[in-house]
């Protein structure tokens, strides 16, 4: 709901303050949340996420980590990982389900977003509560830099143009261009852990329109009509199954060519799809569905 109603809420406060309607004591009164969110920065508050447990239970939420122990293991050594992370979905309420039942300290693993939404007022206390990064490849770098949890990342893959690609009829995802996240690993030397999020792109359905997509993207902010149950931004509850393969080893190369990015990105996409169509059988809307890659 937060994503409906801030942007409402910013023009009108801003529109009664530069009025001073009904009064202006009264317009700064309505604005003064927007004025302190602008003020103040986000941060992460692990402890608030555990309190919305009951949405496990509303989405059925499962979680299946293929090397848990080794994962666990490795990160108690010191070792960092990119959470290669698809489908984005429209909100993507697998990921936070993950986040909400998650020991609270892999609540501190950073998930890559637009700047814009570090920097949207009112919208950025309320998502900053998960712990969240810049997702341009300075930022990245620099995480990935740090040891363990704190310099693991999860990296949507598709972005906002795979949001766009939401729909309860079919799984589409936005990966055959998307070599970004390759180069990078190559470059840093981390391992990449491929997830799944299954039910992501079909508890909330999306205005599908070119326009719109395009200037989300180039905004890197999405501006489209979504909806859900009974045609209201609520999430329908459907079950949600959050997966991790295995990693996926990734040497140190400085200087990638584009034959190691094409490698390491088939391999990664092979990964995927073995994923999906190892464990689509748990989800009863993905059991006739097959995985199509743009």
């Amino acid at each position: 709901m937060a994503y409906v109603l801030t942007p409402p809420y910013i023009l009108s406060a801003v529109v009664l303050l530069l009025l001073g309607y009904p009064s202006g004591n009264v317009a700064f009164l309505y604005a003064l949340p927007l004025v302190i969110s602008m003020l103040t920065p986000a941060r992460p508050i692990p402890d608030l996420v555990g309190l919305f447990s009951p949405m496990l239970d509303y989405f059925q939420y499962e979680q299946i980590i293929e090397s848990e122990d080794e994962l666990r293991k490795n990160f108690d050594q010191g070792k960092n990982y990119i959470f290669a992370t698809q489908p984005h979905g429209v909100l993507s309420m697998c990921a936070m389900c993950s986040s909400i039942h998650s020991d609270p300290k892999y609540r501190r693993i950073s998930t890559a977003v637009a700047s814009s939404l570090l920097t949207f007022p009112i919208l950025k206390h309320i998502i900053g509560i998960f712990t969240l990064c810049d997702a341009s490849a300075a930022s990245l770098r620099k995480v990935l830099k740090r040891p363990g949890i704190e310099g693991t990342v999860v990296i949507y893959i598709g972005g906002i143009a795979e949001l766009f690609k939401s729909s309860r009829d079919e799984e589409r995802l936005h990966l055959s261009s998307r070599k970004g996240f390759i180069k990078l690993a190559l470059r840093e030397g981390v391992d990449i852990v491929p997830v799944y999020l299954f039910g992501n792109t079909s508890i909330l359905s999306v205005l599908r329109n070119k326009y719109l997509e395009r200037i989300s993207r180039k905004m890197q902010v999405s501006f489209t009509i979504f909806w859900g149950k009974f045609y209201l931004p609520i999430p329908r509850d459907d079950k949600l199954l959050y997966v991790a393969g295995a990693p996926i080893t990734i040497p140190k190369i400085s200087n990638p060519t584009q034959s190691d990015l094409d490698k390491y990105h088939e391999h990664y996409c092979e990964e995927i799809k073995r994923i999906f169509e190892t464990y689509k059988h748990k989800i009863p809307l993905y059991q006739n569905k097959t995985l199509i890659i743009d």
